[in-house]
């Protein structure tokens, strides 16, 4: 008979193949983004740290028959004790839910599923956005210099509140993804779904001086299809680029707080105000589902009050 503490490793392992094959598929199958995965496999370790000291011993019938409704609802009294958020346990929710609906898909647990578990209620409210004049003022401070990091600057963020892109699509992109002659450039979304973008001129401007300025300057490899490049040559991170927009945030000293999802709720708001339909900006933000943009939904209201009470003669 196994030590008790050569039981749990045993089941521990036991646990992390079958979440490995689950997350596979996730990648594989279901087109899962890998800031997905990353997310899911932390919260699937830490269910798993959880449940094994509970679900032992199984009689050498390591599986996950044993995680039952008692199981889960102390799971996620676990998760309030520890106090996450409503959206994180929303979200460590979902990933349990999903792992078992892979698991009885495979047949390696019967019928059961968390369809039960709780999730917390999260408030959809407007995400907060940039007014336009705090946009100019933020493109204004990346327009004081002409160094190549300055002009690579001024050319991720127009490019980002141009096409309100993911900072994770924009710092994907390549040089073949830009197509400045006709005003467009395509990018890759969650579940590699592909769109066309177009961008307005001062986005095409910013990034024809830095193709043609500034990123010779930071290429020190001509093979490198790369589009945004950090000083030592290398592809630009999201974390490299959060830090560049914390700089000039603070340099411009601008009230509201200022982040790459930011500037992308900015373009969504900023384009609704100006009367594009909801399903436009649905398709520019790259979002599977209608239902993702409806957040948005009283911002397009607005405006269509605002027009009505322009047009109707008995509104004045």
């Amino acid at each position: 008979m196994l030590e008790y503490s050569d039981q749990i490793e045993e089941l521990t392992k036991f646990m992390k193949v079958q979440i490995d094959d689950f997350l596979n598929y996730m990648e594989v199958e279901k087109g899962a983004s890998p800031n997905t995965i990353v997310a899911y496999r932390n919260d699937l370790h830490q269910l798993m740290e959880f449940l094994s000291p509970k679900i032992l011993p199984l009689n050498g019938n390591t599986n996950w028959l044993a995680l039952d409704s008692t199981l889960l609802s102390q799971y996620v009294i676990f998760l309030e004790e520890r106090a996450y958020s409503e959206t994180t346990r929303a979200r460590k929710i979902a990933s349990v839910k999903s792992l078992l609906k892979y698991l009885i898909k495979e047949e390696l647990i019967p019928g059961q599923s968390a369809d039960n578990l709780a999730s917390p209620k999260v408030g959809r409210g407007l995400p907060k956005s940039l007014s336009p004049d705090e946009m100019d003022r933020l493109l204004e401070e990346t327009s004081k210099s002409n160094t190549p990091d300055a002009l690579r600057d001024k050319a991720m963020i127009e490019i980002l509140y141009a096409s309100g892109m993911r900072v994770s699509e924009m710092v994907s992109l390549n040089i073949g993804d830009i197509n400045l002659r006709e005003g467009y450039l395509r990018c890759f979304g969650k579940g590699s779904r592909e769109r066309i973008l177009p961008i307005h001129d001062s986005a095409i401007k910013a990034l024809s001086q830095y193709l043609k300025i500034a990123r010779p300057n930071l290429d020190n490899n001509p093979l490198n299809k790369a589009l945004f490049l950090n000083v030592r040559g290398d592809r630009l991170t999201r974390q490299g680029f959060w830090l560049i927009l914390k700089l000039y945030a603070t340099r411009t000293n601008i009230k509201s707080k200022i982040t790459p999802h930011i500037i992308r709720h900015s373009f969504a708001t900023h384009l609704l105000r100006g009367g594009a339909p909801l399903r436009h900006v649905q398709e520019l933000l790259g979002h599977a589902s209608i239902t993702t943009t409806q957040v948005y939904t009283h911002l397009a209201s607005e405006h269509m009050r605002e027009e009505y009470n322009k047009a109707h003669p008995r509104a004045h």
